[in-house]
């Protein structure tokens, strides 16, 4: 029998790049048409999150077409890229098994040529119900149970295709649903402001509103527009703990910032009073407070503002909490910081006195329910006990979420920080 070659022409549809992810721009194509894929070789480079994402093919081929230009927004399910698959008949798992010709193709979904080829799993997409339903509930975030529920879709007969077996956005709208692709509709989004009149002379230069930036601004307003912000501002006499930071300094051969040691005294503070190490999931309605404290720290980089967590800070000591903050401050101003250490934040600290601001108002990286500013150390002439003496203090500026937290127990957490601030011996007892 004469050995046929057929051509598969198939798309590749983006895949969730994380769970609760909808959409990611488009920052690169590493490839162009016309190129001959490998199997998992990166095809483009994509921005969710605030992190970079590379995306891989997974299959190898001949790119066919490319859809879509550098700095679009592409919504996860939307066609990304078209190939042209040349497999022989002689690898074709049908012919082997039954000595006959492949069979025509069926369809252009990932799903409809899994039978011949490798797929990595998280980007697999079948649209088969199980043979046998598990009794087991479906792992799945609040918004993928809330869009399953708006579609009267049972979410426990759904396959899963995520990362450790979630049920995603994608699995809900390709489940019951024929072999073809069926991309995602964009979701209507509001638009960041209402059309006013801009002023047009004298513009130097037009930066398009996406990236790290669009991000910033729509994870600000929702936090605005969901939280009951208010403050709390104190200043703490850090005399005494400076000189212990200099000590250890001293000792280690390399200097700490004040940092730190408030990092510390946070997480310390937050085993006193637990609600302000709580997060709220508005979806279910429910205060969630954490055992364990996931401290995020804002990085100010090149493309924005970042908020690596170092989770379980509270088991580290002030020169580890300085190596992770200094290893995670790095890797988001390269841009090669896993999505993984951007989230999961259960308290933050944003650090503005480093720029050389005083006091701030910090607005709170939902859904956690605190965020503590910490401004700029200044000397100045201080009293204690009649006396007077030339000392060091820091500002402190604490935002809370009202829902969560009342004004009292905002100001004794603060009062907690600021005692263990101006007790190094009850903060840090040995060096």
């Amino acid at each position: 029998m004469a050995t046929k070659q057929p051509t598969d022409h198939s798309h590749f549809i983006l895949p969730d790049l994380g769970e609760g992810v909808h959409e990611a721009e488009l920052i690169k194509w590493r490839v162009s048409v016309g190129d001959t894929v490998k199997e998992h070789q990166t095809i483009a480079e994509m921005e969710t999150d605030k992190a970079l994402v590379e995306v891989p093919s997974p299959w190898a081929g001949v790119i066919q077409s490319l859809n879509g230009n550098e700095g679009d927004i592409i919504n996860v399910g939307s066609i990304l890229v078209n190939y042209d698959i040349g497999t022989s008949a002689a690898d074709s798992p049908a012919e082997t098994a039954t000595g006959t010709d492949a069979p025509p193709d069926t369809g252009c979904v990932v799903g409809a040529v899994q039978d011949s080829m490798t797929v990595p799993a998280s980007f697999a997409r079948t649209t088969a119900e199980p043979e046998t339903q598990s009794s087991e509930k479906a792992s799945a975030t609040p918004a993928v149970r809330r869009i399953a529920k708006e579609k009267n879709i049972d979410i426990n007969a759904v396959t899963p295709t995520g990362r450790g077996g979630r049920v995603t956005a994608s699995d809900i709208e390709s489940h019951g649903t024929p072999a073809t692709v069926v991309p995602i509709e964009p979701t209507p989004t509001a638009p960041l402001a209402t059309r006013v009149s801009v002023p047009q002379e004298g513009v130097s230069e037009r930066i398009p509103f996406r990236g790290i930036r669009r991000k910033i601004a729509e994870a600000m307003m929702h936090s605005i527009n969901t939280t009951a912000h208010f403050q709390v501002m104190d200043e703490a006499d850090v005399t005494q703990i400076d000189r212990k930071r200099k000590a250890i300094s001293e000792l280690i051969g390399r200097k700490l910032s004040m940092l730190p040691f408030v990092m510390t005294a946070v997480t310390k503070a937050l085993k006193k009073h637990p609600a302000m190490n709580s997060t709220v999931d508005d979806f279910v309605e429910e205060i969630l407070l954490h055992s364990n404290v996931h401290l995020g720290c804002a990085v100010d980089t090149d493309n924005g503002l970042m908020v690596p967590v170092i989770k379980n800070a509270d088991a580290l000591s002030p020169v580890q909490l300085a190596d992770e903050t200094t290893r995670l401050a790095k890797a988001c101003r390269d841009r090669s910081i896993p999505r993984e250490e951007l989230s999961g934040g259960t308290f933050t600290i944003s650090n503005v006195g480093s720029y050389g601001g005083m006091f701030s108002t910090p607005i709170i990286n939902y859904p956690e329910v605190g965020i503590l500013g910490v401004g700029r150390s200044k000397e100045q002439v201080l009293t204690k006990d009649g006396a007077f003496y030339a000392g060091k203090i820091l500002p402190l500026s604490l935002s809370c979420d009202h829902r969560v937290v009342d004004g009292a127990e905002a100001a004794r957490f603060l009062r907690t920080i600021i005692e263990l601030l101006e007790n190094p011996e009850e903060l840090i007892p040995t060096i």
